[in-house]
């Protein structure tokens, strides 16, 4: 079975020992995407006090900028937007940023139809209020 290994620079840096996607047959599955800027690994939008709390953030700058990576690492994998089957979404408060995150998740997503489940978190890996784990196919 052909599978390759996507590593991209127009998308945040992997914190780990991991690619941003992998080829399997004709599927592409996305490791854990976040809204990191590709440029500097600056999250848009948020404001962090002297010891690293989050004092504010933007839950609709950081949905642009996540879509922006998943785009990215989609378009460096030979696959499109279109192509999404799946999508997981975390967010790290679903009460209030649910509404917001919806909005723009159908304005983005309009005719993708891809399956959808979306889950809140206590946390994720850095001070970001979502991130997306996409498969998609290849054709």
């Amino acid at each position: 079975m052909n599978q390759e290994i996507i590593k991209t620079n127009n998308a945040a840096t992997p914190l780990g020992a991991y690619p941003h996607a992998r080829k399997v047959g004709n599927l592409l599955f996305l490791s854990g995407i976040g809204s990191r800027s590709a440029v500097d690994n600056s999250i848009p939008g948020l404001e962090l006090d002297a010891n690293g709390n989050i004092v504010k953030y933007d839950i609709e700058a950081e949905c642009h900028s996540v879509f922006a990576n998943v785009k990215a690492v989609l378009e460096a994998s030979g696959s499109s937007w279109d192509k999404m089957v799946d999508v997981t979404v975390f967010l790290t408060n679903m009460k209030k940023d649910f509404p917001t995150y919806n909005k723009i998740y159908g304005d983005y997503f309009k005719g993708v139809e891809a399956c959808r489940t979306t889950v809140e978190v206590k946390s994720l890996p850095t001070p970001i209020c979502i991130e997306l784990k996409v498969i998609a196919t290849l054709e």
